[in-house]
Order: structure tokens, then sequence, then C-alpha cells
């Protein structure tokens, strides 16, 4: 959605897409902006967790939780029931299933099932953001007269213009690009606090072979799977970095990650995007 900072002053429905890497700042700005209630406030991921991946989240858990037999009879008998409880603020049975590669015996997933469920992850964030058209619309029925779209870091590893195409027609696209000093805090988190994340399968088997290779491994089941993920964290980082780049220059425009903090409420975000808008 090309649009001059005029029209999108006078929008009478703003509609956004946010990109960046997962900590940025992304679901900050979209909690200052929807504070007023009039931005519906889509997360991909929570749609995710919730709608798409929630049946292999559950399978998952009942396999895991079948282990006991005890627990196993009380579960085929229907005596007790498993649901996913994830949340905008708690997507940890998400993260929990994507899981990390390595040795088993220090959490981690064998190969072949962590590259499964990294599909199943792309198809799914796939299906959320093919999702954000009806989601506009439905928002507007309730009532909202503004949008956002709070899009998981790993938007732009799906390599899909038709897709990016899609979004841009119905959204700007807001890249929130980080300084310098934040991608060393976004490091540094990952170092001490290394989550489960999406990568492309061509990038995650080189940096494998290339750690591996560091490392004097000859299995990946030889990793310390929080150890590989501290390690391809800056690795990932400048993959993607490129990428948003090409995507904001093509659909939309960029805000540095510094500024949206200096942002007290939601006037000043929007005097800020006007502004991007102005200078792209």
């Amino acid at each position: 959605m090309k649009l001059s900072a005029e029209q999108f002053k006078n929008a009478k429905h703003k509609r956004l897409t946010l990109l960046g890497m997962s900590g940025v700042g992304k679901t900050h700005l979209a909690k200052m902006l929807s504070k007023d209630g009039e931005w519906f406030h889509y997360s991909s991921d929570y749609r995710i967790g919730a709608g798409y991946m929630n049946d292999a989240i559950l399978d998952n858990i009942k396999n895991r939780v079948k282990q006991d037999r005890w627990l196993a009879k009380l579960l085929d008998s229907e005596s007790i029931s498993l649901q996913n409880h994830i949340s905008f603020d708690n997507l940890s049975s998400v993260s929990h299933f994507l899981g990390k590669v390595g040795n088993p015996e220090q959490g981690g997933l064998p190969i072949d099932e962590f590259n499964k469920r990294q599909a199943l992850h792309k198809k799914a964030e796939t299906g959320a953001m093919l999702d954000v058209a009806k989601f506009i619309k439905k928002s507007t029925k309730q009532g909202f007269n503004h949008f956002i779209n709070d899009a998981g870091g790993s938007l732009c590893e799906l390599d899909d213009t038709s897709l990016y195409q899609m979004l841009s027609k119905h959204t700007l696209i807001l890249y929130i690009r980080a300084s310098k000093a934040s991608e060393l805090t976004l490091i540094e988190r990952a170092k001490a606090h290394p989550k489960p994340l999406y990568y492309q399968h061509e990038f995650l088997t080189t940096q494998l072979n290339t750690y591996l290779a560091e490392n004097a491994l000859t299995y990946v089941a030889q990793i310390d799977p929080d150890a590989f993920v501290g390690w391809i964290f800056p690795h990932l980082l400048r993959h993607r970095t490129p990428k948003y780049e090409a995507i904001a220059q093509k659909y939309g425009c960029i805000i540095d990650s510094e500024d949206i903090y200096q942002c007290s409420d939601a006037n000043e975000v929007l005097t800020l995007i006007e502004k991007t808008i102005k200078c792209r």
C-alpha cells in the first residue's frame, strides 16, 4: 500500500504490517497503537499457535503425556483433557513445539523431526499471512477503524513475492530496523535466553555443517541445543537483514527501532510514520 504521508494521515482506515526481528519492538508498537481501542491487533504468532498448529501442538503434548501409563489411561478414557492456552503474551506452547535441534538428552530434537516442525511452521505462517485480508474485513465489522498485522520475524524467510504483494495491497509494510546497539542486545539475549526459531532449510543446513566443523562434531545429535541457538543467531540476523530491507524498499518504508521507543503514545507513533513516509 504505497501511500503519501498526507494520504496516510487522512486515511479513514489505517492498515499496517510490521516487519522485523523478534524483540525489535513490533509488539510494543502494536500494543501502543491498540490501547485506544481503535486498532485491531492481529498477531501472526497467535494465529499460528491457536489456529494452524493447534492440533500438532496438542498431539505432541498428548504423546508426551502418554509416556506415563497412569496418565495415558486417564487420557484414553477421556477422564482428563488437554488444552492449548495460548495468548498474545504467552506463546510458549508454540516455542516448545518448534523446539531446538540437537542432543535429545539436552532437550534437543533429531534433525528429521526438527525439519518436519520447521516445515509445519512455514506453512502455518504463510496461512496466517494469507488470512490478513479476511481479518481486516472481520475487524471492520467489529467496529475497529484501523488494523495492525504484528507479523513474525520470519516473514522475510517465506520468499513469496505474491504474498508480499498481497500484504502491500492491503497494508503499509513497515520495517522496524534494529540499530547496531539493538542488534547487540538481541544477540546477547539470544545467548542468555536461547529460544526456538524458524530457519530456512538451506540456511540451516549450511550453518549446521559449519557448526559441526568448528566444534569437531560428527552428528547433529551431539550439538548442545542452547549453545547452537546462541551461535547461529548473529548469522541469522545477517541473513535476514537484507531480506527485510528488500521487502521494505519495494513495498513499504523503514523506521529505526530507537525512534519507536522514543514515542510515548499512539499519536507520536503515527507522526513518526508520516515523517518516515515523507523521507521515503
